[in-house]
């Protein structure tokens, strides 16, 4: 018999850190409470466990304006994972399995 052990493999995003980007990194951190934030010389790695979320109404309320997902595209340096879904209210990065 084989003893499967389930693990949740870490999703993230790598942004450029920089002024306009600190709000969507605040935003990020907000609505992904298990997430791991590690800050480097001009980038920021945020990870969480098997999905992250980016929702545009908290990146809103951070920015202190409208905020398009597709603006998103600018922050970020890299990501792994899979982009589930990329539209007008949100992005999602998580494996598909």
């Amino acid at each position: 018999m084989s003893d499967k052990t389930t693990t949740t493999r870490d999703v993230g995003v790598v942004i450029q850190e920089s002024e306009n980007n600190r709000p969507v990194i605040e935003a990020i951190e907000q609505d992904n409470p298990e997430c791991s934030v590690m800050h480097t010389p001009g980038l920021v790695r945020i990870t969480a466990p098997g999905r992250l979320v980016v929702l545009q109404e908290t990146v809103e309320e951070k920015v202190g304006r409208e905020w398009e997902t597709h603006e998103f595209q600018m922050a970020i340096v890299s990501y792994f994972g899979n982009i589930q879904e990329w539209d007008d209210d949100e992005i999602v990065i998580a494996w598909d399995h």
